[in-house]
């Protein structure tokens, strides 16, 4: 990415921060190892929906050994509402057992380490890392991923790829490394409230004029008020 993408990256920063002065993560937590828990259950679900499941589900295994002891189906019961139950049920479970084997039931805090827990990627590894232990980390969800898509700060083909990976690095490159946890929020703020999946809001977006695909639009559309 060019010198120009950073520099337009920090006035989207800029922007974004004030917009949405109290960004951070939804998930509630009160340990590391709680929010990694969370954000595996977040997946494919939302973080309201987590929140409700975790209420109960933390006081009731409250250490990585309880749930590495956990029984798999009750598991899957107390998570069913968050979707894809079983397979959430087994990562927690086995990446618990590698708390409490590999590192005596403390949650390792790199990511090399994090990831090699099972049924930990790089998205949830990040969240942790970002969220829990305060240290920069980039977390590419899917409106960090559609967002970055659209500002023209990844490549298109990542974009279609649904590589989190490559767009990680891309996002690395061009924001402050002292904003990569907090650039992850505010996009996340900003998908979810005006330029969502289906129907971005060009025309209340903050950052339209640092937004190529915003820009992109305004020319349609004063193409085709000039037609009729």
């Amino acid at each position: 990415m060019s010198e120009d993408a950073s520099e337009r990256v920090r006035e989207i920063i800029r922007i974004l921060k004030r917009t949405y002065p109290d960004a951070r993560t939804s998930l509630n937590f009160d340990t590391p190892f709680q929010l990694l828990v969370a954000t595996v259950l977040a997946a494919q679900c939302t973080d309201v929906k987590v929140n409700e499941v975790t209420k109960t589900l933390f006081p009731k295994y409250p250490t990585p050994a309880d749930f590495a002891n956990a029984d798999p189906r009750e598991l899957e019961r107390e998570i069913r509402a968050t979707g894809f139950f079983r397979q959430k049920a087994r990562a927690i479970i086995e990446a618990s057992q590698d708390v409490v084997n590999e590192y005596g039931g403390r949650l390792p805090d790199s990511l090399e380490e994090l990831t090699k827990l099972r049924g930990v990627g790089r998205k949830t590894a990040n969240v942790v890392l970002g969220n829990a232990f305060g240290k920069p980390a980039v977390a590419v969800d899917t409106h960090v991923l559609r967002l970055s898509g659209r500002l023209g700060l990844t490549r298109p083909e990542y974009v279609q790829k649904k590589d989190a990976d490559k767009v990680e690095q891309d996002l690395m490159q061009v924001v402050p490394e002292e904003d990569w946890t907090l650039f992850s929020h505010l996009l996340v703020y900003l998908g979810r409230n005006i330029c969502t999946a289906r129907k971005p809001d060009h025309e209340i977006c903050p950052i339209l004029r640092l937004c190529p695909t915003g820009q992109a639009y305004l020319v349609e559309h004063r193409s085709s008020l000039q037609e009729v």
